[in-house]
């Protein structure tokens, strides 16, 4: 049996659609309600179930923060507000795109749709391409740009912990990972940083070196030695970071 979790933080939407999906879809077993971005994350962890429609602006973390954090065979279905032009972009594409309320007959394709993929037992569409198009879609149809990260879900050992943005000293690039430093120690995520940037607000971490982004709001001081080579100094890091001469720029003021 197909399974489902419905993610949105308006419960007459959620009711919608559920009703909706038990009458297209009477087989389909909606096993989770999720009423924000955190119990959506939880939930899939715990059910991993086989479809999750997650809503895009969720309180704590938004539908794609939960999507780049879901490590099952989980397929993500988005149900967002934008326009008719963004919808169609993805309508082309892989992945599906709901705009809400989603009329009976478009949820009709995005359930043919997945039907079709279960069937011929198509791997779920990569992450990073659902990102690119949401970014395309907001940028050629005027919507709004995509949601910068408020929460990371982060492993150490065998434990994924969900850690606020807030919290992050620096990230460090570790070949196709990221090391993110916290004043509780190191955490691993499965995403280089070149990918990981792109949903960082730019306004609070700041790139230093090629493999170093840090958090400006836990910079303490810098220092530029007779050489003129710039460290920081970071609170909670037990030594300075390095700045690359590309990013020396930046600290000029400080």
């Amino acid at each position: 049996m197909t399974t489902a979790l419905i993610a949105d933080d308006e419960s007459l939407l959620r009711e919608d659609l559920r009703d909706k999906l038990a009458a297209l879809w009477p087989e389909l077993q909606v096993v989770a309600i999720a009423t924000n971005g955190n119990e959506a994350a939880q939930m899939i962890a715990e059910h991993e179930p086989d479809i999750a429609f997650l809503d895009i602006k969720m309180p704590g973390q938004t539908g794609i923060e939960v999507a780049q954090g879901i490590e099952t065979a989980t397929r993500v279905v988005f149900v967002t507000a934008y326009d008719q032009y963004a919808v169609q972009a993805f309508a082309n594409e892989a992945i599906d795109y709901l705009l809400k309320p989603a009329t009976v007959e478009r949820l009709q394709q995005t359930v043919t749709r997945l039907k079709a993929a279960f069937a011929q037992s198509a791997p779920a569409p990569d992450l990073s391409q659902i990102i690119n198009l949401l970014s395309r879609a907001a940028s050629t149809t005027g919507g709004t740009a995509q949601q910068k990260l408020r929460w990371i879900r982060a492993s150490r050992g065998e434990v994924t912990y969900q850690i606020s943005v807030d919290e992050v000293l620096h990230f460090q690039s570790d070949d196709k990972y990221t090391i993110v430093n916290t004043a509780n120690g190191e955490h691993v995520i499965r995403m280089p940083l070149a990918e990981l940037l792109q949903s960082l607000d730019s306004e609070q971490f700041w790139q230093v070196h090629r493999g170093t982004v840090v958090n400006i709001h836990c910079v303490t001081s810098s220092k530029r030695d007779g050489d003129g080579r710039v460290t920081l100094n970071v609170k909670g890091a037990p030594k300075p970071l390095p700045v690359s001469r590309a990013y020396q720029h930046l600290f000029k003021q400080m």
